[in-house]
């Protein structure tokens, strides 16, 4: 909708150029070019920019999606779902980004917060009602996101933590555990959002590598190395976190490249030596990885 307000892809691309040659003019240190995929892209803005990837492997939110498959058959069309949705989500994203700023420019305008192109665009472009289910579809998606991440950091602090240590108690104290783990976690989270000089994406992108640093590796060994032991788990998670917390809270370092690559290394690496360094030979987890390896290569059919 907005590209034919603008006046089509050729107008829409004639004002982003403009957008950035008046950007150079003002700035000639900051050059821009948005339409060129590759100016200004050094070797480690790229692997930056790929290693983004890496994080959906630690995920909670989208790692539980994968352990409610019924059987490994259906991993073939989640991932055929789930490719599909990212590519066009993203080719969304990056759409309404392009068109927005062509739209702005064209008509003199400058948004305060670009993050707020798409909500901006929703009520410039249509009707009142419709904007308002298009903002109903921001909160919902949001909303979503949220409870998955709460309801698995809650669980995660009463099932792996707190029974971990042999704690037994009644269901009801348990329930009101994951209610006060819900509201911890929550506090935290606004405490972080009331950072005045952080943007959507700077949060985004730090809790991102943290997960995915901390997890992903973890995951990933889980499935293919039959080796990796709980101590190496352990020092692979605590050693990931901290490299990203270190790495993206130092400036000099996070310049150079996103902190998940140095996070997502430092995990695996320690986790694969520390796992070797304590493996003991436990013919219950053989087992069981011999059986999962043959039901993902032979899936059984749905009852």
């Amino acid at each position: 909708v907005t590209i034919i307000a603008a006046g089509g892809p050729g107008e829409v691309i004639d004002a982003i150029n403009a957008a950035d040659a008046a950007h150079n003019l003002a700035d000639p240190a900051d050059e821009m070019h948005r339409t060129s995929l590759f100016f200004g892209g050094s070797v480690m803005a790229i692997l930056s920019a790929a290693a983004w990837g890496l994080g959906y492997f630690g995920q909670p939110h989208i790692i539980v999606r994968f352990m409610a498959l019924r059987s490994p058959a259906d991993a073939k069309a989640g991932r055929r779902i789930g490719i599909s949705w990212m590519v066009l989500s993203s080719v969304g994203a990056i759409a309404t980004g392009f068109a927005g700023l062509a739209y702005f420019y064209s008509r003199g305008e400058t948004l305060d917060n670009a993050e707020t192109v798409f909500l901006q665009l929703a009520q410039v472009m249509f009707h009142p009602f419709v904007a308002g289910i298009v903002l109903a579809a921001v909160l919902a998606a949001i909303m979503s996101t949220i409870s998955s991440q709460l309801i698995v950091c809650s669980s995660a602090l009463v099932e792996d933590i707190y029974r971990a240590f042999g704690k037994e108690t009644s269901p009801t104290r348990l329930v009101n555990y994951g209610r006060l783990g819900v509201l911890t976690v929550a506090v935290v989270a606004i405490l972080l959002a009331l950072n005045p000089d952080g943007t959507i994406l700077d949060l985004v992108g730090f809790a991102w590598a943290g997960f995915g640093a901390a997890f992903g590796p973890l995951i990933i060994l889980s499935l293919f190395w039959r080796r990796l032991t709980s101590a190496g788990a352990i020092a692979g998670m605590l050693s990931g976190a901290v490299v990203v917390g270190v790495w993206g809270q130092t400036d000099a370092l996070a310049s150079v490249m996103y902190e998940i690559v140095p996070g997502f290394i430092a995990c695996g690496v320690v986790a694969v030596a520390v796992s070797l360094l304590t493996r003991r030979q436990n013919d219950d987890i053989e087992r069981e990885f011999t059986e999962m390896n043959a039901a993902v290569q032979e899936p059984a059919p749905l009852a």
